[in-house]
């Protein structure tokens, strides 16, 4: 199998490309990797319902009878969880950037009407998360290994990726809770705004199923929608693949990468199905912003 060599990448003869002409094939090269992908500029935006309050908002096809309120519902509890667990890292600044470059890969996302929230935990470990609703956090362990901000952008996307595909409510579906949790969460939002704990009493269950961690396949296809967005945003399409290859190199024995390697398949096989996915194609946006001078590392 062919697998993803940056070296012979960086090699490469590329023409300069700007960014507005090569985005102009991308969108039919993407559908071919990632298949039912909803992408700006893939097709008719459906129109604007103005009129109609969030709550009536469906994702047809993607998660059933959710609405967007429910589903942000959802989230906001479960990164409440999170945050009790590791809160976030006291650099308004770093935060500020995180946002910046989250909200950015974002807009070129299936869904870039979500109010997107991303955040930095204090943390040493190497790992990053996703809620439903647009929650997206990495630890600062992570960040601090990153080069570039593709590569931030890179993992971000992948996090992202995980929000529009639905994979954590598809979670709570297939442990028979997102069905019964919809509406009550319904219910409670309508009798109490803000009584967080009866949503939480609600989704307890879903959320140690989210605990667990998804299948391989959620995660193989959140790596390939993540080598797309980034590169939508302008970024060159490896910065995923290298901070895979970073952590690849990381004693699987070391506590920082524990949860990791438990919740996720391993980098060397994520490497390899991205390598079949990506093959030779994406070379011709090498040439797209690795911005190492701007990335903004912490002190």
């Amino acid at each position: 199998m062919r697998r993803i060599a940056l070296p012979l990448i960086c090699a490469c003869a590329l023409s300069a490309l700007s960014w507005a002409s090569s985005a102009q094939d991308l969108p039919g090269f993407l559908r071919r990797i990632v298949p039912n992908l909803n992408l700006p500029g893939t097709q008719p935006e459906p129109a604007r319902q103005q009129a109609q309050p969030q709550q009536q908002v469906r994702q047809p096809g993607m998660f059933g009878d959710t609405s967007i309120e429910e589903e942000i519902a959802i989230g906001r509890q479960l990164a409440g969880n999170l945050l009790g667990a590791a809160p976030l890292m006291k650099n308004d600044v770093v935060q500020a950037y995180v946002n910046r470059v989250g909200r950015w890969v974002a807009l070129h996302s299936a869904r870039p009407d979500l109010n997107w929230h991303f955040g930095v935990l204090d943390t040493p470990t190497l790992n990053a998360f996703a809620m439903p609703g647009g929650y997206v956090f990495l630890t600062r362990g992570l960040y601090e290994t990153l080069a570039s901000e593709a590569e931030l952008a890179g993992v971000l996307a992948h996090e992202i990726g995980h929000v529009t595909a639905g994979h954590h409510l598809k979670v709570f579906k297939q442990s028979s809770m997102l069905g019964a949790v919809s509406g009550l969460v319904s219910q409670a939002l309508a009798q109490s705004r803000g009584n967080n704990q009866m949503v939480q009493n609600l989704i307890g269950n879903g959320a140690e199923a989210l605990a667990r961690g998804l299948d391989k396949d959620a995660e193989y296809e959140a790596d390939r929608i993540g080598v797309v967005l980034a590169a939508r945003a302008g970024y060159e399409p490896y910065g995923l693949p290298s901070v895979l290859q970073r952590i690849g190199r990381v004693n699987p024995k070391d506590s920082s990468v524990a949860l990791l390697f438990k919740t996720h398949p391993s980098p060397a096989d994520r490497l390899e199905h991205l390598g079949d996915a990506m093959g030779m194609n994406f070379e011709r946006y090498a040439a797209n912003r690795a911005n190492a001078e701007r990335f903004l590392a912490t002190p």
